[in-house]
């Protein structure tokens, strides 16, 4: 069994699937319940291999919202299946630890949000979709890394909007829109901000000819982009990009290289995607705690036991369909990896 630390000092446990076919167990576990396996980036390997589709938020949020399967198994975090449930009120929504948690849909509340509107009538608010259903429910149009740009300028200029809750990603998106009349709460998730402009720094000088993918919501993404017009990083090589990005670029990167500012499971689908690129972490030690509590077991159990089911309030989910609703219409559909 191996151990990797995670960022906030502890142990996450990777286990590997018990002796026999662990996919060919699950594809018959999915079949008997007419279940589509829905997995994010940052999952482990082995739940990203068996899963009927990987991809970022934006990605399993469309899947969800056009699959006709009885039951969706969300491999991800909780926020996560509450937006399938949200988007397919008439299907079953499984997800395999109703532990897995999110710190930056922690970051703001329902009522801090009201609070909010309260400060600035009239203003759009522009929720990322790592938020509680709570916080989609008082939210004009959500969004992810991959069109939160495109969902600000389709926003009339002279409309407030307020942002929340990543800040990094926030401050991304007011530099590429130029909006001065954004407001941007100050949340963040603790694995992307761990990534930092000194360890940006320090690899990109080990390695001088890679390329470097830097996510958004990254600590070291402003610092990147500043470094890079500075000259101290090379700008030609550098790139902040969303979780779909990064797989656009590395299918047709020319690079032997690139050094990657993300949670490390993403390294997966980057690898698959271009096995002659060698592709590294940043920082070897951004572990998202909650993505790595689905094991192979428990989505075996999930799918064995039926466990655990998601629900939203239906008051709450019909104000939060609307916000993804109109994220989903915004942006061209990013191709499903699976």
């Amino acid at each position: 069994m191996e151990r990797t630390a995670s960022p906030r000092g502890d142990e996450v446990t990777a286990t590997t699937p018990e002796t026999g076919d662990f996919g060919a167990r699950i594809r018959t576990l999915a079949s008997r319940r007419d279940a589509v396996i829905l997995a994010h980036n940052y999952q482990r390997p082995e739940i990203q291999e068996v899963a009927d589709h990987v991809g970022d938020s934006l990605a399993l949020a469309r899947l969800a919202a056009a699959s006709t399967a009885k039951v969706i198994v969300l491999a991800g975090v909780y926020f996560m299946a509450e937006t399938a449930k949200i988007l397919a009120p008439d299907r079953t929504v499984l997800i395999p630890e109703p532990e897995a948690g999110c710190s930056l849909a922690d970051s703001i509340t329902g009522d801090q949000v009201r609070a909010w509107k309260a400060e600035h009538p009239g203003a759009v608010v522009v929720a990322y979709v790592n938020t509680t259903a709570e916080v989609k429910a008082e939210t004009d149009i959500c969004c992810t890394s991959a069109n939160a740009a495109e969902v600000v300028n389709s926003i009339p200029a002279d409309r407030e909007v307020l942002f929340l809750p990543d800040q990094f990603l926030g401050a991304h998106v007011r530099r590429v829109t130029g909006r001065e009349n954004m407001h941007v709460w100050m949340g963040e998730c603790h694995v992307h901000a761990g990534i930092s402009p000194d360890a940006l720094r320090s690899q990109a000088e080990a390695s001088p000819q890679a390329e470097i993918y830097v996510h958004p919501e990254c600590g070291c993404a402003t610092p990147a982009l500043w470094s890079a017009g500075m000259g101290d990083l090379p700008a030609e090589r550098t790139k902040v990009l969303s979780t779909s990005g990064m797989l656009s670029a590395a299918r047709s990167t020319k690079a032997s290289s690139v050094l990657v500012a993300t949670e490390t499971g993403m390294l997966h689908q980057l690898r698959k995607a271009n096995p002659a690129v060698s592709f590294e972490p940043v920082n070897e030690r951004a572990v998202c705690h909650y993505m790595k509590m689905i094991t192979a077991e428990k989505l075996e159990r999930c799918l064995r036991d039926g466990v655990t089911e998601v629900t939203v309030d239906p008051s709450i989910a019909a104000r939060a369909r609307r916000s993804v609703e109109a994220m989903i219409a915004t942006g061209p559909a990013p191709a499903a990896v699976r």
